[in-house]
């Protein structure tokens, strides 16, 4: 298991490093020219790391950002991921990125599966870097444990030529209905991220870092052997 660890005593102090490391994961990335992507998660957590990653000085022009996962909801609801990532990252230096949204306003995440397929042929790939986020359950971006979609989601045999970049999931609380990355898209980023926070979810993680177990979904970002999985964790 190749994983990096770095420990913060709470989110504001994690905060900075995680915004700067991916700041220059995308300066890389943009010094070969052309576009690159970042995939974002939602949630409370993340909107540190957003406030700061927005000040940074590179070409957002050229940065195409999405969503690790999304509720099936519109952007006027208050669970909307892509409402939160235009008010806390798609700001200042960022406004001029691309944002491509996961909510289609198909009736039904199911229903959009197709649609997100077809664009994410205007994401650049791989993603140049990801930041996924761990719930107290052990999922990660929309694979839950106990939802029926996971295996397909979690795709352990495949690859992002031949899996869907996005699949309905059943989240845990409601609204259930959700979107989410699979695995192959998520573990094909150039660089991972994940970050979390809490005695609880570091629990989870000390688990979760021993061998792939879907209980633990998450465990099988952790697993990944061929590019290093960078982890910013607050104690508190």
């Amino acid at each position: 298991m190749a994983v990096d660890i770095q420990w913060f005593e709470d989110n504001a102090s994690l905060a900075p490093p995680l915004a700067a490391a991916v700041a220059a994961n995308l300066r890389e990335g943009l010094a070969e020219g052309g576009l690159v992507s970042l995939a974002v998660s939602g949630g409370r957590s993340p909107v540190p790391v957003f406030e700061a990653l927005r000040q940074e000085e590179l070409d957002w022009s050229r940065v195409v950002v999405t969503l690790v996962d999304e509720r099936w909801v519109p952007e006027t609801d208050p669970a909307s991921n892509a409402a939160l990532v235009k008010t806390h990252l798609l700001q200042d230096r960022a406004m001029a990125a691309r944002f491509i949204p996961l909510y289609t306003g198909e009736a039904t995440a199911a229903a959009a599966e197709a649609t997100l397929a077809r664009q994410f042929g205007d994401i650049p790939q791989p993603f140049c870097a990801l930041i996924l986020g761990m719930g107290d359950d052990g999922h990660t971006a929309s694979l839950f444990p106990a939802s029926p979609q996971l295996e397909a989601g979690l795709a352990l045999s495949g690859s992002t030529g031949d899996t869907p970049p996005c699949l309905a999931q059943v989240g845990a609380v409601a609204p259930t209905e959700r979107i989410s990355l699979t695995l192959p898209w998520i573990l094909a980023a150039q660089t991972v991220y994940l970050q979390f926070g809490g005695s609880s979810k570091c629990d989870v993680f000390n688990v979760a870092c021993k061998a792939p177990d879907r209980q633990y979904p998450v465990s099988f970002v952790l697993a990944r052997t061929t590019t290093p999985v960078r982890v910013f964790a607050a104690r508190t």
